[in-house]
């Protein structure tokens, strides 16, 4: 029995978004399997690939004051200052902007960065580019969050990429939030923008791994002077 428990806990739970694609890829599969077996196979193996696109992992969130983290797994694809979309409302002076990439491999669901309270949600139609492009961030469909904070209010930005095409999001406007804790979801491919206030100094790097929950992305009370970063 004890093997069994240690079995289960390494396979991670799958978010309630995933089980329609899982059964219609599974159903595809056993008719495929009804055609021709090698066809079926592949479809075993894009049933597999779609329950583990759905994986909702248990994460260990770091709980401070000020510690902004990571909305998605993927990678830190941009570390930029830009001005933020005028739809956000926070000004027309440029902010320094953490950009992540998820390819379709990564977990997709996206967890607050900070604590704090949903100010607007503003849903915005477009394009379906590779959300790699900066270009992406203003013509792209996506999905932004004014988080309001102790320290002023962060941007976040769902954007759906060029195999995504449904934003999901699991909250609502004025409803408190606590770090780590799951506000949405892209299904297939896709990037996070954060907007930090004036003068953060961003932790990561262009290139990093990140995870979400856990990966801290900037600290809002401790003015950093600056990090260098090594690849190895």
């Amino acid at each position: 029995m004890s093997i069994v428990n240690s079995v289960r806990a390494q396979i991670p739970p799958i978010h309630r978004e995933g089980y329609p694609f899982i059964g219609i890829f599974a159903l595809v599969t056993l008719i495929l399997f009804w055609i021709w077996a090698p066809l079926g196979w592949i479809g075993t193996v894009l049933t597999i690939w779609c329950i583990l696109f759905f994986r909702d992992p248990v994460r260990v969130t770091p709980v401070r004051d000020g510690l902004v983290v990571s909305p998605a797994d993927g990678r830190v694809s941009m570390v930029v200052d830009v001005i933020p979309p005028p739809a956000l409302g926070l000004g027309d002076q440029p902010l320094p902007r953490v950009s992540i990439f998820m390819s379709v491999f990564n977990v997709h669901v996206n967890r607050s960065p900070v604590p704090g309270r949903v100010e607007r949600i503003i849903y915005s139609p477009g394009k379906f580019i590779n959300a790699e492009l900066d270009k992406a961030s203003e013509d792209n469909e996506r999905n932004s969050l004014v988080i309001s904070t102790t320290h002023g209010n962060i941007g976040v930005v769902q954007i759906a990429g060029l195999i995504a095409r449904r934003i999901v999001s699991f909250v609502r406007e004025g409803q408190p939030l606590v770090a780590g804790e799951r506000f949405g979801l892209i299904r297939f491919g896709s990037r996070l923008d954060v907007y930090l206030p004036a003068g953060t100094k961003p932790l990561v790097s262009e290139g990093q791994t990140s995870l979400a929950g856990e990966t801290i992305l900037a600290d809002l009370t401790q003015p950093d002077l600056g990090r260098t970063y090594r690849a190895d």
